[in-house]
């Protein structure tokens, strides 16, 4: 629908919105300090809206603005993801729109790994949502359980995986930086 479209819905509906409620275009105008002729002109799309009349308007009806303009309904707002296989992880993209921050619902299988710590311009958060996540930062070697979450600079050397006890289920966001390629921290030991 284009915005011509929307603006000559305005006024059939003022008009019936202004009959449902029994109220005359005097009782209107008093209410809303709008002079009958304008919104007389309004209602006949003889005038254009404008927020400077819909406001008081809409406030005298008790409706959202985007009733009195009948904007179109937004869509689904689900996020309908494919699951994508990475690196033995499978990650559920939460977030449709490319650049700028990215969220991920990670399932790490159980399995117990050598961490490799890798660094990358930006930030990361984690969040836990159910299992044990095992975090090494820099010096720190950690286990979040779920509930909990870790939030850091990911130029500092870091890795995240499964404690190897069982699966972890948990959200990682991230911003433009961490699509970027990690870089590894240290040369991996022969």
């Amino acid at each position: 629908m284009t915005t011509d479209e929307v603006l000559a819905g305005v006024g059939p509906r003022l008009r019936q919105m202004r009959k449902e409620r029994e109220v005359t275009l005097a009782a209107l105008s008093e209410t809303t300090g709008i002079s009958v002729s304008t919104l007389s002109r309004l209602e006949s799309g003889l005038r254009k809206p404008s927020l400077e009349l819909l406001l008081p308007i809409a406030r005298a009806h008790q409706v959202a603005l985007d009733e009195l303009v009948g904007a179109p309904p937004a869509g689904d707002p689900r996020v309908r993801s494919k699951p994508i296989m990475m690196g033995g992880r499978t990650h559920w993209p939460l977030t449709r729109q490319p650049g700028g921050l990215q969220a991920y619902k990670v399932l790490e299988p159980k399995r117990r790994q050598e961490p490799d710590p890798r660094t990358h311009e930006g930030y990361e958060w984690l969040y836990v949502l159910s299992g044990k996540l095992r975090l090494v930062l820099g010096e720190h070697d950690v286990v979040l359980t779920a509930g909990e979450a870790a939030e850091f600079d990911t130029r500092v050397p870091h890795w995240f995986g499964s404690t190897g006890e069982g699966p972890v289920e948990f959200l990682s966001l991230f911003g433009p930086q961490g699509e970027r390629m990690h870089v590894r921290a240290r040369p991996k030991r022969s």
